[in-house]
């Protein structure tokens, strides 16, 4: 199973290596790509046993975490960025695309799928709708604590115009922000309810998806706009903010399970 879990990371990591044809680096993309599979290794062992269900797990991570907020967040900070923006956003659900499609086929064609827990307890409709909602607002907790940190200590004199571009803004600074938490809580929404682990682990699988894939696999490969020591900032920073939102949404998301309720009533023993 081990050598089997290292084919998926490694082949997996395969797809990604294609940018490296214009943008060279062809080790980091390798190694960006090696990351972002093995971030899916919990979902390839205890998620849906069919490609189909692995490629429609994977695939809302890889649109919604990894392209539409990074891309988003690159269009606020920095000002060169939009002249490539639509460029960026399409070439990356993209290639994406097509990881989260090979990500699928291996999970299956290893034979990765393990039995795990039994099925996962699920909320009412309602309440999940308030429970997304309360995990939208979380990440916007963690962003504005653990952003502003990072901004006044680390990354003030990387990025002279934030302020600047946060005021312009004004309220809708934060409603887009909002837009990402709720956004990045659905697009894990499938993996929560289809991981068969339990809750802790889930919370703690998911949060590690979130965490490199929505910052260390992108950040990891050179780029014209990032230093190494900003990448670097800034992968600490998304740890920070992405692997606590990552908790606190499984554990809004997925109820403690009624273990306690469905067990009979333990009977005395009877002295002889």
């Amino acid at each position: 199973m081990r050598l089997r879990v290292v084919l998926y990371c490694l082949i997996g990591g395969m797809p990604l290596t294609v940018a490296a044809l214009g943008a060279g680096h062809f080790t980091w993309w390798w190694l960006s790509g090696i990351l972002f599979a093995a971030s899916f290794v919990p979902v390839a062992l205890f998620g849906p046993r069919k490609a189909s269900g692995q490629f429609g797990v994977i695939l809302p991570v890889f649109l919604i975490v990894t392209v539409l907020c990074l891309w988003s967040e690159a269009l606020i900070f920095v000002p060169s960025y939009s002249q490539m923006a639509g460029r960026v956003l399409v070439s990356s659900a993209v290639m994406y695309g097509i990881v989260a499609a090979v990500l699928a086929l291996l999970a299956v064609s290893l034979r990765l799928s393990k039995p795990g827990e039994p099925a996962m307890q699920h909320r009412p409709m309602v309440s999940a709708a308030f429970m997304t909602l309360a995990s939208g607002f979380a990440y916007v907790l963690y962003y504005l604590v653990f952003g502003a940190v990072t901004y006044q200590f680390l990354t003030k004199g990387y990025y002279p115009e934030a302020q600047q571009a946060v005021a312009r803004l004004g309220i809708w600074f934060w409603v887009i922000q909002l837009g990402r938490g709720v956004l990045m809580t659905l697009a894990i929404v499938p993996i929560i309810y289809t991981l068969r682990m339990k809750r802790w682990h889930a919370a703690i699988a998911v949060a590690s998806i979130l965490w490199i894939t929505g910052g260390v696999a992108p950040l990891v490969v050179p780029n014209d706009l990032m230093g190494a020591a900003l990448r670097f900032i800034h992968t600490v920073e998304i740890f920070t903010q992405n692997f606590s939102f990552g908790v606190t949404a499984v554990l809004l998301l997925r109820p403690k399970p009624a273990h306690d309720a469905e067990k009979p009533p333990a009977t005395s023993p009877v002295a002889v």
